[in-house]
C-alpha cells in the first residue's frame, strides 16, 4: 500500500513536540526525516556507529534492500535527538540503536515502526495513509519543496536506479501543476 509524505512543516514540528518525551521516538522521527534513509536501514545501526559522532560526521552503511552503499551526515537536529536518547537510554556499543523494548538486543520491526508513524501522524489528526516508508518520503518532499532540491540530485540521493521511482516520492500536488498553468510565458 502506498503511504504519503508528511508536507506540512507545522505538522512536522507537532509531531517532534510529541515525542519530546520519548527520545528513542524522537530520534526514529528525527533520523527518518534528516536522512532520506530506508527505515530498514536506520533499524539496523547500532550504538557504536554513532555514539562519538560530532555534527557534520559522514556516516557509511551499506542498504539492506539495494545492498549498494550510503552514506548520511549528522545534521545538528540528529545529534541534538541522538545525544538525548543516549543519555536516556544507556545502550552499550554492540545494542541497536533503536532496540525494541521487548527485552533482548532486538531492533524495532518495520512493521512496528509502521505503527508508531501511523499513531503519530492520527495525533496530529493528519488524515491519509502514513507508515514507516512516511519518514522518507517525507524528507524528499520537504528537499523538494522546502530547498528546491531537483528531482535528478533526490534520486541519487536516494539509491533510486529509475527516475520513475523518484517521481512517486516527490509528493506532486495537483494544485501545484494548475499553478504553473497560470504562468504567462
Amino acid at each position: 500500500m502506498k503511504v504519503e509524505p508528511i508536507t506540512a512543516s507545522s505538522d512536522i514540528r507537532n509531531i517532534k513536540k510529541i515525542l519530546r518525551e520519548s527520545p528513542r521516538d524522537l530520534l526514529l522521527f528525527v533520523m527518518g526525516v534528516n536522512s532520506g534513509l530506508r527505515v530498514q536501514d536506520l533499524l539496523n545501526l547500532r550504538v557504536q556507529t554513532l555514539r562519538d559522532c560530532k555534527v557534520g560526521d559522514r556516516i557509511t552503511l551499506k542498504e539492506k534492500k539495494t545492498n549498494k552503499e550510503n552514506v548520511f551526515i549528522v545534521n545538528k537536529e540528529i545529534k541534538t535527538a541522538l545525544d538525548k536518547h543516549l543519555t536516556a537510554a544507556q545502550l552499550g556499543d554492540a545494542d541497536f540503536l533503536f532496540k525494541s523494548r521487548k527485552g533482548r538486543n532486538y531492533p524495532l520491526t518495520t512493521f512496528a515502526v509502521t505503527k508508531m508513524v501511523k499513531r503519530w501522524c492520527a495525533a496530529v489528526n493528519l488524515k491519509g495513509n502514513y507508515g514507516a516508508h512516511t519518514l522518507r518520503k517525507t524528507w524528499t518532499y520537504q528537499q523538494r519543496k522546502k530547498f528546491g532540491v531537483s528531482w535528478e540530485v533526490l534520486s541519487k540521493r536516494l539509491n533510486h536506479s529509475n527516475p520513475s521511482i523518484t517521481r512517486r516520492y516527490l509528493g506532486i500536488q495537483e494544485e501545484e501543476v494548475e499553478e504553473i498553468l497560470m504562468h504567462e510565458i
